[in-house]
């Protein structure tokens, strides 16, 4: 049981860590955005994200999944991490969350 509490725990780290990473030119993290599809956590603190760009032409398409990368890996108890970028299924703006929509003027 104390192993499931602990993952939760570096699981919400990680979480923490995603949430400080921004896409350079909109003010909302990229979790927020939808961006992130799944994170992973494996027993020996290895961690693994699925994400995706607002456009497969994004000018941070480089930035931001090694800032992802390099801010989980800062956390104390993580291994390793792998950033794996997708665009199945296509982003769109109904990914956003409802924070991120009411800062963007879309609701």
């Amino acid at each position: 049981m104390e192993t499931v509490q602990a993952e939760k725990t570096l699981r919400d780290q990680v979480m923490d860590a995603i949430k400080t990473v921004y896409d350079p030119e909109i003010p909302v993290d990229i979790y927020e955005l939808g961006l992130i599809y799944e994170v992973s956590v494996f027993p020996v603190n290895n961690v693994y994200i699925k994400m995706t760009l607002t456009s497969p032409a994004c000018p941070a398409a480089e930035s931001i999944p090694s800032e992802v990368e390099t801010k989980v890996k800062m956390i104390k108890d993580v291994n390793d991490v792998q950033v794996e970028m997708t665009f199945e299924p296509p982003y769109s703006a109904d990914m956003m969350s409802e924070a991120a929509k009411l800062e963007l003027g879309f609701i």
